[in-house]
């Protein structure tokens, strides 16, 4: 019996040392694999397949390397801080992956900041305080422990390294001749992704140039927005063929080259443009359209926005904030100085907004807190486009009113595009109640974002309702003194555009005094609302310049 309790007891005890060594085993494999994952991991979503991580990282060999090297003590230090500078990395590669998917491009190490409080905006808008809060205070956590994870998983190796260190020797010499093999002929599984890899170094080294890249731009661009031709204009030289017209600025939310020459989106929109074209014309309208390249795809209106009002290429946030301190000449500014009301209207605002006044010079600001908005919002937009329109007329284009200048921000078309509203007669507009019922009735995000097909169709459908809008406007209200420019602030995200497409927007100019046309006869944009794919391109910063001389008087070069 006594024999029969001590074999019971060697089995009780061999199995905890085999669940032991089993869930031993699995720390050490799901370690290496974090490891692996930070070292070779591409920062597209698109490029994460499994051949993506049939690799041999050369970071990886180096560092066991020194890990046969160094002494235990240093080998444990070094060992900590390279974990957590592979779990930044690794952050880094989630963040690109976050942008390249909603703006085609990788995360800015320096300007990109400014989308964390955009991000938390946005959070509030659809989860309120407390759940905004919630989220933020997760992804921190998860930040932290991820940085965490990564140092212990490298510590776990390195351990197990130090502790066989004849295995990991023959290994690295493996490891070292195959890299070497596959890095003279440039071996590949998936493009762009050799089995020789340097990704992590090559992240690293391009985050630390983008660094050095940023600082040097914001040299150049100091000397870049002190040139202005327009600087010391008379007002009374400013816009002097435009005296006596009520100019609106109006940018389209995603309007971009996508939504007027893609197969599956753009016959809809052509044939309401065509449409409208004919429609403005009887109503003894002419239009006059092209492209201009904007400074932001996907998102980050504002940037559009100052690029166009400036004259000065504003492709990230610090150069934003930068051109915000100056007291560079801006199309409002200029309307202002030559005796136009200007008038700033951002339904997307819920807090005020210093720079209008401070650096645009709107003499009135419009937002989401001020315009007696009762109806419902539509996901991201706060209000309709036809509210906008509407409510402007009736505050801003009394009978008698003095010229004004106005920059509208539409926003009907931003993303996600669900649930969408309809248009209603002008009249039956009022303080917007008349949308209440449309959310319910139209598709939710979560219905449109199942595929690509429907995302598409629903993006189609916000552009032609917000240029529906538009050329409505117009017929109902415009007059000989309205002139109408209207544009896209940035093309719609990979989810709609494709990856690498263009960052060209559509831009027409709208009225009904011939003159006005005739003044940019010398640009050979295309007659109607929708321009030509041929038409001419120009950088959406060159467009004040252009503008303010089309209108004005000649000025010489800077100097």
């Amino acid at each position: 019996m006594r024999s029969l309790a001590r074999f019971r007891r060697l089995l009780s005890h061999d199995d905890a040392t085999g669940w032991r060594r089993a869930l031993a085993w699995t720390v050490t494999v799901l370690a290496g694999l974090l490891v692996l994952f930070a070292l070779v991991a591409p920062n597209q979503v698109d490029h994460l397949t499994p051949a993506a991580f049939v690799r041999i990282p050369l970071e990886g060999i180096l560092g066991a390397a020194l890990v046969l090297a160094l002494p235990p003590k240093p080998r444990r230090i070094t060992t900590a801080v390279a974990g957590a500078v592979l779990g930044l990395l690794t952050i880094v590669k989630f963040a690109d992956m976050g942008f390249f998917t909603a703006f085609d491009r990788p995360w800015d190490p320096v300007s990109d900041w400014s989308f964390v409080s955009a991000g938390i905006d946005l959070l509030t808008n659809d989860l309120g305080h407390l759940g905004a809060v919630a989220v933020v205070a997760a992804i921190a956590l998860l930040v932290v422990g991820l940085l965490l994870v990564m140092a212990l998983s490298a510590l776990r190796l390195t351990d197990l390294a130090a502790g066989h260190r004849a295995a990991t020797t023959r290994t690295v010499a493996v490891l070292t001749a195959a890299w070497l093999v596959c890095a003279m002929p440039g071996a590949q599984l998936t493009p762009g992704q050799p089995i020789a890899s340097t990704s992590a170094a090559g992240l690293a080294y391009a985050e630390a140039r983008q660094v050095r890249t940023e600082i040097q731009d914001q040299r150049a661009f100091a000397k870049e927005v002190t040139a202005d031709a327009f600087r010391n204009t008379p007002g009374d030289q400013l816009l002097t063929g435009l005296r006596g017209k009520d100019v609106l600025l109006t940018f389209v939310e995603s309007y971009g080259r996508v939504a007027i020459q893609d197969s599956d989106i753009a016959p809809r929109i052509d044939a309401l443009l065509d449409d409208g074209t004919n429609r403005l014309r009887a109503a003894g309208f002419s239009a006059r359209s092209a492209f201009l390249t904007s400074p932001t795809f996907g998102g980050g209106s504002w940037l559009a926005h100052s690029t166009l009002q400036s004259g000065v290429w504003i492709n990230g946030q610090k150069r934003y904030d930068d051109l915000m301190k100056t007291d560079r000449l801006t199309l409002s500014s200029a309307f202002g100085r030559a005796g136009w009301q200007t008038v700033a209207d951002v339904p997307a605002h819920f807090d005020d907004w210093p720079d209008a006044s401070s650096f645009y010079h709107f003499d009135r600001y419009y937002d989401a807190r001020n315009v007696g908005y009762q109806g419902p919002k539509f996901s991201y937009a706060s209000m309709t486009d036809q509210f906008v329109m509407s409510k402007f007329q009736q505050n801003e284009m009394r009978p008698g009113h003095a010229p004004l200048m106005a920059e509208i921000d539409l926003v009907s078309s931003h993303w996600p595009w669900a649930p969408l509203p309809q248009s209603v007669d002008w009249n039956a507009v009022g303080d917007g109640s008349v949308f209440n019922p449309m959310p319910a009735e139209g598709k939710t995000p979560d219905q449109v974002w199942t595929d690509k097909a429907n995302i598409r169709a629903a993006y189609g459908q916000s552009i032609e309702y917000s240029l529906n809008t538009l050329i409505s406007y117009l017929q109902n209200y415009g007059d000989d003194n309205t002139v109408l420019v209207f544009l896209g602030d940035h093309q719609p995200d990979p989810a709609v555009s494709g990856a690498g497409a263009s960052r060209d927007v559509p831009i027409t100019i709208v009225a009904k005094d011939p003159a006005v046309l005739d003044r940019i006869s010398g640009w050979n944009w295309q007659d109607g609302l929708r321009p030509d794919p041929k038409s001419p391109v120009w950088q959406m910063s060159t467009f004040r310049d252009r503008f303010l001389t089309a209108f004005g008087p000649q000025v010489p070069p800077a100097r």
